[in-house]
């Protein structure tokens, strides 16, 4: 969430003069951070995750499910009830971060204080005691009370777990229940007619034919000027106006977020949206934005920030054993980032419409693009001299734009891998992609320390000094100033608005906890079911490709087509997507896949740590390495998760959970014949059969490695179309709701049956055959029928 600092935020023309000035002290808070910490190791693998919920008001007898405002007064009323509960761990930072976990969920689980209220976070408005429902309520079975946060939407909740996870299969068969439990708070401390729901995009943001919020505002406000969105949906603290307002200034125009119509069989073609109001003449150079090409025909218009961060999500954070491994584990998950979100896809519907897309991202992307039209590249760079004229008649500082043409948003697909020379696993060919970078920076990140420097490596440096060519957006008057030694806000001010599919991460200066890493791509699921499962899986990967030695090193270009596919309306029957056919590092891949896990979770295996020196050539590749683009094919969804068969490989097909994989990882005898067979075809073994693989080779309980089963058996049928996507249920419900005329509108009606549904499927009332495994409903019921029974 960036720094919710308490002070007065900079307007634009102040802080775009201190851009230079944040940008340096970054750089050097980081390098002070990093010369403590680079060595750090023997953290414990754990791992929190970051569920999202937008609150609806029920206006049951107008038929219209609305976006509830009251994030001040629900989380006053949570944090009341919190605090009346003995004590809760201890947070590690005091700054909430936007779309990323609380590092309160890494924070060390036998630290404990009273419960406050973050002194970050804005005062509450008052509520009365008897909003306030029964603080017992809260109080687990193991008494680890989670914690809730604001977010960007005043509709929108963030939760995360009390204390991080471990990684051993009896801790990962709790997250469901607790996922459920933050849940059953959620809702506890509600009024009657408001629900917490998990859904990624509400349908309605932003409709011109009623009321979508609750209580109504006008779209006037000055922030973001929108022609759809009003001011007060956004986070009452300073930051959030001032980051919406900053955004629009810098860019110089608001954004322009353009999403494809879904065509249905009465949409008119072509489809110009009525529902814009064209001729509003309230902001004059702002309104007439839409009718002077942003709004693009045939698609769904959006004009401001709120479309975007108003969009929930899923995300896990893995803390690492050392910066190594936090490096190896960023690497390896950036290829499966797009896997996950054409998996996980849940938001195909905006403003009213429904659209070709299934997922957010690009939506997201396009509501903070910042660019302006010379950084876009549809104007032209300014020359030295025209640089210069421009610094002296704003002020100087380096901000405002006019630096260097940038492929992407600052909300994006991962530009860099992170890998080093020295990991026979890495190429340099794999960053394919023209980098952006601070050269200045990217030089002293590299100079030796002897030479005042940060003795980084190039990849490091990249990275940073990529991040790094972004402005600020937001400034606090107080905060200027900094002692570089014992803060990193300046660091973290670039860093956390740099939105990507990953986001690695160095430990707070406090030194609570270690290096993390942030896995950001996954829409959140309806039910606590889904989003367990789907954590729980990334979690098992992570440890898989550690004990195995997995490499899915891929040239990161096709990474960011395979983004693109992932958007794609049901993408994950209709597309196929690159990725490394040889997933197994060679020799090594044999002394990690049989000695490592039947050892448990490796938390300190190092990339590349079974080869040695000989093996590499200068480069720190293996000598017989294939031409790149040798070692990707293309793949359905199914064949990457649950494997591709072929005649010359005894690869198999997961099939349920127990499913397994022969030949490749496991077995030893035929090395050299298997390799030879899988340089020649483009088999798979498939990211589940490696997991269940992993899964078998540890000591564990038939009940407990039944229950991981049914998570990966979800992930298996959504892979292979036995069940849909939340995105497939949304639209097919909407197409066969009787109200609905086929002309791609979702109405006030069809939206408010539509939630009123998901609520009872997620609560087990329905069934809901083709997007839920069958047990789900009764094993839901079951939980909530215990979780009485343990109140009473």
């Amino acid at each position: 969430m960036g720094l919710l600092s308490a002070g007065t935020p900079l307007d634009w023309d102040d802080t775009r003069v201190l851009a230079d000035h944040v940008r340096k002290h970054g750089i050097t808070q980081f390098l002070n951070l990093y010369q403590r910490i680079k060595t750090r190791r023997g953290d414990s693998f754990l791992w929190g995750d970051e569920i999202e919920y937008i609150v609806c008001s029920l206006d049951h007898p107008n038929r219209n499910a609305k976006l509830s405002l009251r994030q001040e007064e629900i989380l006053a009323v949570l944090d009341k009830a919190a605090g009346a509960n003995a004590e809760l761990p201890k947070p590690v930072r005091a700054d909430l971060e936007l779309d990323q976990p609380e590092a309160a969920a890494m924070s060390s689980a036998a630290e404990t204080i009273p419960f406050e209220r973050n002194p970050a976070q804005p005062p509450p408005p008052s509520a009365s005691a008897s909003s306030a429902k029964p603080a017992a309520s809260l109080v687990a079975d193991d008494d680890d009370i989670p914690t809730f946060h604001p977010e960007y939407g005043r509709y929108m909740l963030e939760s995360t777990p009390g204390r991080p996870y471990g990684v051993s299969l009896r801790q990962l068969i709790r997250v469901e229940a607790n996922m459920r439990k933050r849940r059953q708070i959620a809702r506890f401390h509600l009024r009657p007619d408001e629900i917490p729901i998990t859904l990624t995009s509400f349908p309605r943001l932003g409709v011109t034919d009623g009321p979508f919020t609750e209580p109504e505002f006008e779209a006037n406000g000055n922030a973001s000027r929108s022609l759809f969105l009003p001011d007060q949906l956004i986070n009452t603290h300073p930051r959030f106006p001032t980051l919406t307002a900053n955004i629009r200034k810098r860019r110089g125009a608001k954004v322009a977020i353009n999403m494809p119509i879904f065509v249905d069989k009465n949409t008119p073609q072509p489809f110009i949206d009525p529902s814009i109001p064209w001729d509003r003449n309230l902001f004059p150079k702002e309104d007439a934005e839409a009718k002077n090409g942003a709004a693009k025909e045939n698609h769904i218009y959006m004009d401001a920030m709120g479309f975007g961060m108003g969009c929930c999500c899923l995300q896990v954070t893995f803390q690492a054993c050392s910066i190594e491994e936090a490096r190896s584990i960023y690497d390896a998950l950036v290829p499966v980032g797009p896997l996950m979100l054409a998996l996980t896809a849940a938001s195909p519907a905006y403003r009213g419409y429904l659209a070709d897309v299934d997922c957010r991202w690009n939506v997201i992307s396009a509501a903070v693009d910042d660019r302006t039209p010379a950084e876009r590249g549809l104007a032209s760079l300014p020359t030295a001299e025209e640089r210069a004229q421009y610094e002296a008649a704003h002020g100087g500082g380096g901000g405002g734009g006019c630096r260097m043409r940038m492929r992407k948003s600052r909300y994006d697909s991962v530009d860099s891998y992170l890998g080093k020379s020295t990991d026979p696993a890495f190429r340099q060919e794999y960053n394919d992609n023209p980098l952006e970078v601070d050269e200045e920076i990217k030089a002293r990140l590299m100079r030796p320390l002897s030479e005042g420097g940060g003795g980084l490596d190039a990849s490091l440096a990249s990275h940073l000094a990529h991040l790094f060519i972004r402005d600020p957006l937001v400034i606090f008057s107080e905060r200027i100033d900094q002692d570089d030694e014992s803060s990193t806000d300046h660091f973290e001010n670039i860093q956390s608005t740099n939105w990507q599919t990953m986001r690695f991460k160095p430990p707070p200066p406090d030194g609570t906890i270690g290096w993390r890493v942030e896995f950001r791509s996954m829409e959140v699921q309806v039910t606590d079911f889904e989003n367990a499962a789907f954590s729980i899986f990334i979690v098992l990967l992570t440890r898989a490709i550690q004990s195995f030695g997995l490499n899915f090193y891929m040239p990161i270009s096709k990474v960011d087509v395979n983004m693109q596919r992932a958007h794609v309306r049901d993408a994950i029957h209709t597309r196929k997507f690159f990725f490394r056919r040889q997933v197994f590092r060679g020799r090594s891949r044999h002394s990690t896949a049989t000695a490592s896990p039947k050892e448990g979770p490796s938390d300190g295996l190092a990339p590349g740590s079974s080869s040695s020196p000989a093996d590499l050539d200068e480069g720190g590749a293996s000598g017989s390495a294939l031409p790149v683009d040798d070692e990707i094919a293309e793949y359905t969804i199914d064949e990457l998760m649950n494997g591709k068969k072929s005649s010359n490989s005894n690869t198999k097909k997961r099939k349920g959970s127990t499913a397994g994989l022969e030949g490749g990882a496991a077995e030893d005898d035929d090395d050299d014949e298997q390799d030879d067979e899988e340089d020649d075809d483009d088999s798979f073994p498939g990211l589940l059969v490696l997991v269940t693989n992993y899964v078998d080779s540890l000591n564990v309980d038939l009940s407990t490695r039944a229950e991981i089963g049914r998570y990966l058996d979800l992930l298996s049928a959504r892979a292979n179309g036995s069940l849909i996507t939340t995105a497939t249920w949304i639209r097919d419900y909407v197409r066969s709701h009787p109200e609905y005329k086929f002309d791609s509108v979702v109405s006030q009606g069809i939206n408010y049956d539509m939630i009123l549904e998901l609520d009872k499927i997620e609560r087990g009332e329905v069934e809901a055959p083709t997007f839920l495994p069958g047990l789900y409903a009764k094993r839901r019921r079951d939980a909530e029928a215990r979780s009485q029974v343990g109140k009473s």
